[in-house]
């Protein structure tokens, strides 16, 4: 239930954001979702897109630091609390999060969160186990 993650680590300059994203989309890459942290020297870009060991190869070859890593796609309530409710249960089970970020699949009408939690196989568990909805990989990359 873990789906691949790239994370691209980016100089603080310029541009530095659409090359990697330009090496992607040249590639044929289509983005499913993404999210970006920064510090005052550099950024992190994570993204999840189909066929992430390509995609990663691809980035390397053209002189990107790029790490995989793993993320858990939950469903959520797209309403108020929603994701509170995926929340609860991860701190129910004291699972603390590194990371997370959240999107509307309009298509499908529900709202998806995406976690790194610290422990992968006990995040996996405790909301398999709390009735969340955890989504497959193969039903990620192809959004």
């Amino acid at each position: 239930m873990k789906i691949k993650q790239l994370s691209i680590f980016l100089e603080n300059k310029k541009g530095r954001m659409r090359n990697a994203l330009d090496v992607l989309a040249n590639a044929g890459f289509n983005i499913r979702a993404l999210s970006i942290a920064d510090t005052s020297d550099f950024g992190i870009l994570r993204l999840i897109v189909p066929e992430p060991d390509k995609a990663k190869k691809i980035l390397e070859d053209n002189n990107f630091v790029v790490k995989m890593g793993y993320v858990i796609a939950v469903e959520m309530s797209d309403q108020p609390g929603g994701l509170s409710t995926i929340l609860g249960i991860l701190d129910d089970s004291d699972i603390n999060l590194d990371y997370l970020y959240a999107f509307v699949d309009e298509k499908e009408e529900r709202a998806i969160v995406l976690l790194h939690p610290e422990d992968m196989k006990a995040g996996i568990q405790a909301l398999e186990k709390g009735g969340a909805t955890v989504i497959p990989p193969e039903e990620v990359y192809d959004w």
